[in-house]
């Protein structure tokens, strides 16, 4: 047991670091969740945000968009050309991307630095393209809402799955202090 696990001490360790980091920054972000207050920004501040953020960036290209509380549940409404189209929950804010971003760049951890301008870098970037997939998937749904199912379940997920995906790439080939035993 004892070589079995000297063997693959670099997988233990990296399952381990990334297992830590995932449940500390989740559990965290649990305890903000619970103790929002949604009295000024509903329902929590950073879901607010982003919906704030669409809003400006779908009025800007050219629609007529606004954002309101729903009255019913812990989410905003976005109402498109006076039409309810969407709403915008917690797990729009892309916090939950950047959890896991974040805890495969500590678990691949590089230099001291170079992990701290990364994790920044990946979360900027991750959220914009974000806001950015919003807006699209908004207009997508206002011109096509026959295909909602798809543009919601299947491309908008693969756009911020599949760039999360590449930001990791980036960061094990150029980065992280990983080696190859076998080159």
């Amino acid at each position: 047991m004892k070589t079995l696990f000297l063997k693959y001490k670099g997988v233990v360790k990296f399952i381990l670091t990334f297992l830590v980091v995932y449940t500390v920054l989740s559990f965290t972000y649990k305890f903000y969740l619970q103790y929002s207050d949604g009295s000024k920004f509903y329902p929590d501040y950073l879901t607010h945000l982003v919906a704030k953020q669409s809003e400006i960036l779908l009025n800007d290209f050219g629609y007529k968009v606004f954002m309101q509380p729903h009255p019913n549940e812990p989410s905003m409404k976005l109402i498109f050309n006076g039409k309810y189209l969407a709403r915008i929950v917690e797990g729009c804010n892309s916090v939950s991307v950047i959890i896991l971003f974040v805890s495969f760049i500590v678990a691949f951890s590089g230099s001291l630095k170079s992990t701290i301008f990364y994790v920044v870098f990946g979360s900027v970037l991750i959220y914009i393209v974000n806001l950015l997939r919003i807006v699209v998937l908004s207009i997508g749904l206002y011109k096509y809402p026959e295909h909602d199912h798809v543009l919601h379940n299947v491309i908008f997920p693969a756009i911020i799955y599949g760039m999360l995906f590449l930001l990791w790439v980036i960061w094990v080939n150029q980065f992280s202090k990983f080696e190859n035993k076998n080159e």
